[in-house]
């Protein structure tokens, strides 16, 4: 019996102490974020704004963005906060989507604009092939999960 019960909490305290890795290595790892001055300035070039709300369908706890993304031909800028995680990537897609059941059908005809490495603002530079107005909302995914992090329809 006493084996069982060290069984049972060694096992339960390796398992938090993966998923808390999962969630902490990223904070960790992430390069520092623009400041508030460069946000701001990259921000006023911008075509298009939306926000980011932690209210959308697919957003829980653990997966959520808020603020503003304000979008020009040439990058696209976050000033807000997202929930941390592994492997973000930075979508345009054709129509809003507020899910991952709603996105991934999409997906094949969404285009990745890069990778999303800071967790509290961002610039992400647009490639020139690629038309921001071709999308009407910009998305954050979780690539390596697949778990939808928060969307906004800008157009």
């Amino acid at each position: 019996m006493r084996r069982l019960i060290l069984l049972i909490t060694h096992g339960a305290a390796l398992g938090v102490g993966f998923a808390l890795g999962i969630y902490l290595l990223p904070i960790f790892t992430a390069p520092a974020s623009p400041d508030e001055a460069m946000l701001s300035e990259k921000a006023s070039a911008a075509v298009y704004s939306a926000e980011f709300k932690r209210d959308l369908r697919g957003s829980d706890f653990l997966h959520w963005g808020e603020g503003t993304v304000s979008l020009s031909p040439s990058e696209i800028v976050f000033m807000g906060s997202l929930a941390p995680g592994p492997d973000y990537k930075l979508y345009l897609v054709p129509e809003f989507v507020e899910h991952e059941d709603e996105f991934v059908p999409l997906k094949s005809g969404s285009v990745q604009i890069g990778d999303v490495k800071t967790f509290d603002g961002l610039i992400l530079e647009v490639p020139e092939s690629v038309d921001i107005e071709a999308f009407t909302t910009v998305l954050i995914w979780c690539e390596a999960f697949g778990e939808f992090i928060t969307a906004a329809q800008y157009r």
